[in-house]
């Protein structure tokens, strides 16, 4: 089985060094909160992200939320503690309604101007700059990684390990048995990753909860796992699903590792969860498994990369 390096550890990169190794490759840093009602949380992860990597120190070039239909002050307290607020809906319209993490993530690649992007989920309660310095670090220092994963301990109902309940029960067995190549990554669903440009744009996006499993798969598949980093962020804490959220969750997933494994019966367009509610009675729900073309193949996102290049 191939192995990855050594995982690197958010402490293992100096600030003051990223900054050099930044100044000189010349790259620029998006990072990017994906957010449906997250007004909660997602103003300190602003906050942290502006004043101790864009004030105090010039790491990251801006912080973008892409607000994906929020019902809540998701848009407002982003906005107002400095991030650029962008609608969803309002983003290449040509392409389509779409729906999901990963359509405002695809999204995101039009309206970030990084040459990086980082991409951090916006329910994080203990969020800090360290999640952001440790994805970095192997990108701003060793040219030939292209892509890093963070992983990190979750703890789950006062306990400090246990979060990952679909990663334990689905993720890990289906890239066991299916992908033993990505079986060194440790959290293959974490929301916190970040890649360089040309490595996200030449992938296609699944625009519902599969898109963490399906970029993985994807970027393995086309660049190399030598092209691949994975970081230790320490503890993760953030709101757990309820269990009945999870089969939603696990069958995105599911559909998105068959489709990869050449399993011909799978819709390209829709996927339905049969089950049960009290007394037993049936419930049918639409899963998001649709998946939108690597980004570089978009004509309008071709023609803005050349104006602002």
């Amino acid at each position: 089985m191939p192995l990855l390096p050594v995982p690197w550890r958010h402490f293992d990169f100096d600030l003051e060094e990223l900054l050099a190794a930044k100044a000189a490759s010349g790259q620029s840093i998006s990072i990017c909160l994906p957010a449906k009602n997250e007004e909660a949380t997602v103003g300190h992860i602003v906050a942290t992200v502006r004043r101790t990597l864009m004030e105090s120190v010039a790491l990251v070039d801006e912080v973008v939320v892409i607000d994906d239909g929020s019902t809540d002050a998701t848009a407002e307290v982003a906005a107002w503690e400095g991030a650029r607020v962008v609608a969803e809906s309002t983003v290449l319209p040509e392409a389509g309604p779409g729906s999901g993490k990963g359509n405002a993530m695809w999204k995101s690649l039009h309206v970030c101007q990084g040459s990086v992007i980082c991409w951090v989920d916006a329910d994080i309660r203990n969020f800090g700059p360290h999640f952001v310095v440790g994805l970095l670090g192997p990108l701003l220092t060793q040219p030939e990684v292209g892509f890093v994963k963070g992983f990190y301990d979750r703890p789950l109902h006062g306990e400090p390990s246990g979060g990952g309940r679909v990663t334990e029960l689905l993720a890990r067995p289906l890239i066991s048995v299916l992908f033993p190549q990505l079986a060194r990554f440790v959290q293959p669903l974490a929301g916190e990753y970040a890649g360089r440009r040309e490595v996200l744009e030449a992938v296609p996006f699944v625009q519902g909860w599969g898109v963490e499993l399906g970029m993985l798969i994807d970027i393995v598949e086309r660049f190399g796992l030598g092209a691949t980093a994975q970081t230790d962020l320490g503890v993760r804490e953030h709101r757990n699903r309820p269990l009945e959220d999870l089969g939603l969750q696990a069958t995105a997933i599911l559909v998105t590792a068959l489709r990869r494994a050449g399993v011909e019966q799978i819709p390209a367009d829709r996927a339905e969860l049969l089950r049960f509610l009290d007394r037993y009675e049936p419930e049918t729900i639409e899963v998001e498994v649709r998946e939108r073309p690597p980004m570089a193949t978009i004509t309008e996102y071709q023609e803005s990369r050349e104006v602002s290049g």
